[in-house]
């Protein structure tokens, strides 16, 4: 671009060919592109998307420079960058169906959706109700996220995965917290696992086929999926958290979901106690994750869980792929955040819970002292 300085050394006649320029690209309606998920870009990238090793932008910092104008004439001068949001023209995912009950005694708005957390661009982008499990009595939360209005990042922590330092670890920074809509917790501890976790550029744990596996991509977009067959290492891919073998394939449980041996879905707490003397119980805390056929994230979390209720929750939700995450009380959490103002900060003040009676709620994401890892969800 010319600098001012330059331009006001030209002769005359450059500076009136240079406002005629000007004009020129203005009734054109020449503008700026702002920057957007490859699945939802109408012009080419200006450059190659960045791969595993690079270090993606962080939500709210993209700038961009205006138009220019018809009133502009020359000499020019520089455009002061701005630090809010850019606006990009999204395309929502439809918005979820109510969900039937299992039957038995009615809960009050159970499988009925109500918007949560902050709006991205005037819509909703996470939808939230509650169901009781099949033979079950206490109801469970379910979170619908819009992955379309929502990028997703894999923040990890010194206990969980371990091997740090990390860019990205708790507690969630302001930068981030200016576009933050939702975030969950992550899967068990690596040695219990029993798979791999690469982020930031690295293999932290070994990756395993087979594996269940939340995968996202340098575009913020996600899947869910046995590793090695439903999803794949790729040079977009820029994080993988993989726990145990899926909970739901092609839509319904899964064998080792039917499976009586619920002791191979994680080692419990007891009913009163999570001491290691004490005997762990299958109707217990647990969460997971699944993806829809169009693309959408859903988050199941609740008390009381057998691993068969879990999956069959997330089946009704919409999953046709879906992992368990963490279990046991202290570990499952599930926060959404609402503030004041469209580009306003998240913080534990303004948010709020999926499930009212979860040890964690909002503010953990912002505790230096969270050692494990999560995921946060936010606006495009």
């Amino acid at each position: 671009m010319r600098t001012a300085a330059r331009l006001s050394s030209a002769p005359r006649w450059g500076a009136v060919l240079a406002a005629l320029l000007a004009l020129g690209l203005a009734a054109c309606g020449t503008t700026t592109v702002a920057s957007s998920p490859a699945s939802h870009r109408t012009t080419p990238p200006a450059s190659s998307p960045p791969t595993s090793a690079s270090t993606s932008t962080s939500p709210g910092t993209s700038t961009s420079a205006a138009p220019p104008s018809s009133s502009s004439l020359p000499p020019v001068t520089a455009v002061t960058p701005t630090t809010a949001r850019p606006v990009v023209d999204l395309r929502p995912l439809a918005a979820p169906h109510a969900l039937a009950p299992f039957g038995g005694p009615l809960v009050a708005g159970e499988g009925a959706w109500k918007p949560a957390g902050r709006l991205v661009q005037g819509m909703s982008a996470v939808y939230e109700t509650s169901l009781v499990p099949p033979g079950g009595s206490a109801p469970s939360g379910i979170a619908w996220m819009d992955t379309r209005l929502l990028s997703a990042r894999l923040y990890s922590g010194s206990l969980s995965p371990g091997g740090g330092p990390y860019r990205f670890t708790a507690p969630v920074e302001p930068a981030q917290a200016a576009s933050l809509v939702a975030a969950f917790n992550g899967g068990f501890m690596m040695p219990a696992a029993e798979g791999g976790y690469f982020t930031e550029g690295r293999v932290v744990v070994p990756l395993v086929n087979g594996a269940a596996s939340l995968v996202i991509y340098a575009d913020g977009s996600t899947d869910i999926g046995a590793f090695g067959s439903d999803v794949r290492m790729s040079p977009a891919v820029v994080a993988v958290r993989q726990n145990l073998v899926l909970l739901v394939a092609n839509g319904r449980p899964t064998a080792a979901a039917v499976s009586p041996n619920w002791e191979a879905w994680g080692a419990t707490c007891g009913a009163t106690s999570c001491a290691a003397s004490v005997p762990g119980i299958e109707y217990q805390w647990r969460s997971g994750l699944g993806v829809t056929a169009d693309g959408a994230l859903v988050y199941v979390s609740g008390p009381s869980l057998a691993p068969l209720q879990l999956a069959e929750l997330l089946a009704r939700a919409g999953a046709v792929r879906a992992m368990e995450l963490d279990i046991n009380p202290d570990w499952p959490v599930f926060a959404s955040y609402d503030p004041p103002s469209p580009n306003g900060l998240a913080s534990p003040a303004n948010g709020s819970k999926l499930v009212a009676s979860s040890v964690q709620g909002p503010w953990t994401f912002f505790e230096p002292s969270w050692a494990r890892d999560f995921v946060t969800m936010s606006a495009r």
